[in-house]
């Protein structure tokens, strides 16, 4: 079976074939590809196996997971068609490596947190937890998809104050709508724009390494 997107797999190194090991499904931002979002999780691949995904649309100088019509709005079915290959790549990846099915973990950033929110939504409890960063979850997402109960979902959610290109208010209307659903939201703030910095990183590893006892 050939794998429906390109990724980078960083696997711990030594594997135990008597175990399984939660997975970690870590989706880049528009323009850049999977091997960018890799140094934000050196070290993890100790704990778990980390698939770092490629968008399957080229859009230079990298791939992208959908296109947008305008500000905050994907075209809806070239969205629906990156979802759905998402879906079946954690299909694909799960079947394939010794994944325990209780411990699937989604990581993005920007475009990425807009398809790991999604994915999270229309997986529900499949998710463990989802570290969402500088993202928003789009309105035909919210109105038009069968969102499926996530009352076992743990969700990070971190955005910069300064965001000029998600705006912070994005973040907050993500938190209280994923809140309504009864999901487990954290949401952390910043001092800053659409960027990363060492302390946003080191938040949500020590998140991610809580959640995967």
């Amino acid at each position: 079976m050939s794998s429906p997107l390109i990724y980078q797999l960083h696997k711990p190194a030594c594997i135990d074939p008597d175990k399984t090991y939660p997975a970690l499904f870590v989706m880049h931002g528009i323009g850049s590809n999977e091997q960018n979002m890799l140094s934000l999780v050196n070290g993890l691949e100790v704990h778990f196996y980390i698939f770092s995904i490629r968008g399957h649309l080229s859009q230079p100088p990298g791939y992208a997971y959908f296109t947008i019509q305008g500000y905050g709005k994907p075209h809806k079915e070239v969205f629906d068609q990156g979802i759905n290959q998402l879906i079946s790549f954690i299909d694909y990846a799960t079947k394939q490596h010794p994944i325990d099915q209780n411990q699937l973990y989604l990581l993005g950033f920007s475009q990425g947190t807009i398809v790991s929110m999604t994915l999270g939504l229309t997986l529900g409890n499949r998710i463990k937890g989802i570290v969402a960063l500088s993202g928003y979850i789009p309105i035909f997402v919210k109105e038009g998809y069968e969102i499926k109960p996530v009352n076992d979902l743990s969700i990070f959610i971190l955005h910069g104050e300064y965001d000029n290109v998600l705006p912070y208010e994005w973040g907050i209307e993500s938190k209280e709508f994923i809140e309504g659903l009864n999901a487990n939201v954290t949401f952390k703030h910043y001092p800053e724009g659409h960027t990363l910095s060492l302390q946003n990183r080191q938040d949500f590893i020590n998140w991610l390494l809580s959640n995967s006892k």
